[in-house]
């Protein structure tokens, strides 16, 4: 395939949009978890208002721990904006030096920022809505490995071509794992555990858990398939298999967790917020041996 698309370019333009990307990418699922963490702790309308807090950039008079993770929260949010904007920016200005699909993918990732920022703000103003809270999550997310999908495009890579079926079971797992994920998220904002622990098996709360823990079934099948196939494949190239294998891992570990945090009735707060960043890691880890299976497939036509 052309370099088109699969820019082998060294240019310093592209060492720093590459740096960028990374950053971006970092602090995104650093956000999520502190996103988690407010949740958690029950933080989430500690700053009544929005843009401001309690009518403040820093609410120093309020401040006390809850308040300060909804605040923090928002800041670094802020700062994801700002760098998305200026990672526009940059790829316009060097279009002639990078490939031809990095503006049109870094103004797709702006605005899913734009769309969570108004996500943000209505999870306050709406009092904390479910819906708004589940499709919040899922839109972080999707910015999140849109920003995976953009660094492992622009990692120096040489194709083997051994990759076989591997990169349409990696796109089947990321969307078993998506779709998991957004049930964990709708678990969560609707305090789903806490309510069927209380109430009757049969009751709405209790089919959203249920649903989420039946959801491990496909979600799991189809990462051990990549797995063994990954295994099975003699001459994979070294990447490929150690995303491979670091899926299986966070498999186990989600899998460990998510037991603990049930059996624990979410009474620990360190394991619920580790429970949604392993699954936030578990997602990225999948969406860059798919890509990078995918690419490893074109690159070699």
């Amino acid at each position: 395939m052309s370099d088109s698309f699969f820019f082998k370019s060294t240019s310093e333009p592209l060492v720093l949009v590459r740096r960028i990307a990374f950053t971006l990418a970092i602090a995104t699922f650093f956000l999520m978890a502190l996103g988690s963490a407010t949740r958690v702790m029950n933080a989430g309308l500690s700053c009544p208002d929005w843009p401001l807090c309690y009518g403040e950039i820093v609410p120093s008079d309020q401040m006390n721990l809850q308040v300060f993770l909804e605040w923090f929260h928002r800041v670094v949010a802020s700062s994801v904006g700002l760098l998305t904007a200026a990672f526009v920016v940059m790829t316009w200005w060097y279009r002639s030096l990078l490939p031809r699909w990095l503006p049109w993918a870094s103004v797709g990732a702006f605005c899913l920022v734009l769309v969570q920022g108004i996500l943000g703000g209505l999870t306050v103003t709406e009092q904390l809505r479910f819906d708004i809270v589940t499709a919040h999550l899922g839109t972080g997310l999707l910015f999140f490995c849109t920003l995976i999908g953009i660094c492992i495009n622009l990692i120096p890579y040489r194709a083997f071509n051994t990759v076989g079926r591997l990169p349409w079971f990696g796109g089947v797992a990321v969307g078993f794992v998506y779709f998991q994920s957004i049930l964990g998220a709708l678990v969560s904002s609707r305090w789903a555990v806490h309510q069927c622990l209380a109430g009757s098996e049969l009751s709405q709360p209790c089919v959203v858990v249920n649903s989420h823990i039946a959801g491990v079934v496909p979600a799991s099948l189809s990462i051990l398939a990549i797995v063994f196939l990954t295994w099975r494949t003699a001459a994979l190239q070294p990447l490929l298999r150690q995303l491979a294998y670091t899926t299986g891992l966070l498999l186990a570990m989600q899998v460990a967790i998510g037991v603990s945090t049930y059996s624990l009735h979410l009474q620990i707060e360190p394991i619920t917020i580790l429970h949604q960043a392993v699954g936030a890691a578990l997602l990225g880890t999948l969406v860059a041996f798919t890509v990078l299976a995918w690419r490893d497939r074109l690159e070699s036509i």
